[in-house]
């Protein structure tokens, strides 16, 4: 009996310290939706004490969302952009620690939960805040900042002064490395972002070396190729252009390999950059515009290019000809659908010298020389064809009927071919066609005045030039100038005036007649003489009258 109640007081104890221990700590080892995580409960910064883990999880995502606006700095070198972190694509990485949260005190053993509890009576409970990016959009914003954040070689150069060379050293560049970046920008927001209001973060980039040693620029001392055309009869616009343009590639150097646009050397075309209204073709008029005349520079600039042999990548004649070198000699510049380039194909760098002196523009092409020199080329122009531009008449409504002037002169139409020739110790080798070029025939275009008071003269003014015919036009002039409607006017009001009447002539006055018959009756003689003494002096009356 007393082993009995031995055990009995000792499952006794046992049963009250369990009691006990039921009683001091929650007894619920299950969590369901409706539980809370405890007090003094920390996600980061946000506080979820007393929260369910859905309403935990939504505190969570509106403190993420406000951190979206924050910015962190790139840098790579001495570049930076600064960018927000929404860019990146940033999210909540580790939302599982709401359900750990909530389970607090609730699950383990009693002795674990007891032990949870008692750590939050002294102090809080901080889960740290993990994140996440979007991969696709990391390398997104890399790829389209690379350029703000790359840093280009500077390519060793050349200056040219007093007949000889300089070289000019270059400089290091810097590229980012996209992959090794983003590895770097995900660790970064998974580990050590923590939401600060600035951050600042060095890409990983590579270093880029420049081209043009001392050793390779040295090679650049013979001159290639070299063409020079006259601008002389420029306006002062025009030939302020050709100037500037000139000046803007002078001095470049081309690396084997490369290819040269003269459209980017010498655009954009504003006053900003130096350039003023001149002609232009535009449709096959000529019209105002800012470059002006920046085709005899390539046009120049390609003549010297061909005669160094270096590869015309692209090129295109002018629409009309022009008169600063042969047919199919030249090479028009356009906005960007017109453009020369070429492509350094020898083994050296080549510099281009560009200047203007006296209204001529001058192109030399330097570079290292492998050509025979007993070889020597020339280009023959040959036209194919012509065609007659004639004239054409425009109506000019703001001036009077009489009025001729012309607006734009005449260019002929021609198709052309340029053909290279070779010769070896003068005797040819070669003659091939190099290029070939067709140019519109622009008109003569003629103004012809229309303006008048008359609406009859005007539809006659506008009948006569849609004939386009030089005799109608003239005729019409000569018929409804204002001269010409004045006179016949004239005559017309003139012809509308009533006869003048011319007052009557005056009659010697008449003796009273007598009615009272007299003794003696007059005798039919002597009436007949009295009559024709009447009739002599009437008649005398009438001649003096006509």
């Amino acid at each position: 009996m007393k082993s009995w109640k031995k055990y009995l007081s000792i499952a006794g104890v046992l049963f009250v310290l369990a009691l006990t221990a039921i009683i001091t700590i929650p007894v619920n080892a299950e969590t369901d939706e409706k539980s809370t995580i405890p007090q003094r409960v920390y996600f980061g910064e946000v506080s979820v004490g007393g929260m369910t883990q859905e309403e935990a999880k939504a505190a969570v995502e509106e403190y993420i969302s406000g951190q979206m606006n924050q910015t962190i700095t790139l840098k790579a070198g001495k570049n930076t952009v600064e960018l927000s972190v929404s860019q990146f694509g940033v999210s909540w990485g580790n939302p599982e620690i709401a359900q750990e949260a909530v389970g607090l005190g609730k699950s383990g053993n009693l002795i674990t939960r007891y032990k949870a509890m008692k750590d939050l009576e002294n102090e809080d409970k901080v889960y740290e805040l993990a994140y996440k990016v979007d991969e696709q959009k990391i390398r997104q914003v890399l790829e389209s900042n690379a350029q703000s954040l790359n840093t280009e070689a500077a390519d060793g150069g050349l200056t040219r002064e007093n007949g000889s060379f300089t070289v000019v050293p270059g400089s290091q560049g810097v590229s980012i490395n996209i992959e090794e970046s983003a590895k770097n920008l995900e660790k970064y927001f998974s580990q050590d972002w923590k939401g600060a209001s600035q951050s600042e973060l060095e890409l990983v980039a590579d270093v880029v070396e420049p081209r043009g040693s001392e050793e390779e620029l040295g090679k650049v001392k013979d001159l290639l190729g070299s063409f020079n055309t006259n601008y002389g009869s420029s306006s002062a616009g025009r030939a302020k252009n050709v100037q500037n343009g000139a000046s803007l590639i002078n001095g470049s150097v081309v690396y084997p390999g490369d290819t040269f646009s003269v459209y980017e050397a010498v655009s954009p075309f504003d006053a900003e950059h130096g350039y003023e209204l001149a002609g232009s073709y535009e449709n096959g008029t000529t019209v105002e515009t800012y470059g002006g005349g920046i085709c005899q520079v390539s046009t120049t600039l390609y003549n010297a290019v061909i005669r160094a042999e270096l590869e015309v990548a692209e090129r295109f004649n002018h629409s009309m000809i022009v008169n600063y070198v042969d047919p199919s000699a030249d090479a028009a510049i356009a906005g960007t659908y017109k453009d020369l380039k070429f492509t350094n194909n020898t083994n050296a760098p080549i510099y281009i010298e560009g200047y203007t002196d006296g209204g001529v523009i001058q192109f030399n092409i330097f570079g290292q020389e492998t050509r025979p020199d007993n070889r020597e080329i020339s280009f023959v122009s040959e036209t194919l064809s012509t065609t007659n531009p004639g004239t054409q008449y425009q109506a000019a409504p703001g001036q009077p009927i009489g009025y001729m002037s012309q607006k734009q002169s005449s260019h002929t139409g021609y198709t052309a071919q340029l053909w290279k020739v070779v010769t070896v110790d003068g005797v040819e080798q070669s003659r091939e066609i190099f290029n070939k070029s067709t140019y519109k025939a622009s008109p003569r275009i003629v103004l012809v005045g229309t303006a008048s008071g008359s609406p009859d003269a005007v539809n006659a003014m506008n009948a006569a030039i849609s004939s386009q015919s030089e005799g109608a036009i003239s005729a019409a002039a000569a018929q409804w100038n204002d001269a010409a409607i004045a006179e016949r006017a004239a005559a017309e009001a003139a012809a509308q005036q009533p006869p003048v009447e011319q007052p009557p002539e005056q009659q010697p006055p008449q003796e009273p007649v007598d009615e009272t018959p007299s003794e003696e009756a007059p005798r039919e003689d002597d009436d007949d003489k009295g009559d024709d003494k009447k009739d002599k002096k009437d008649n005398k009356g009438d001649k003096e009258k006509e």
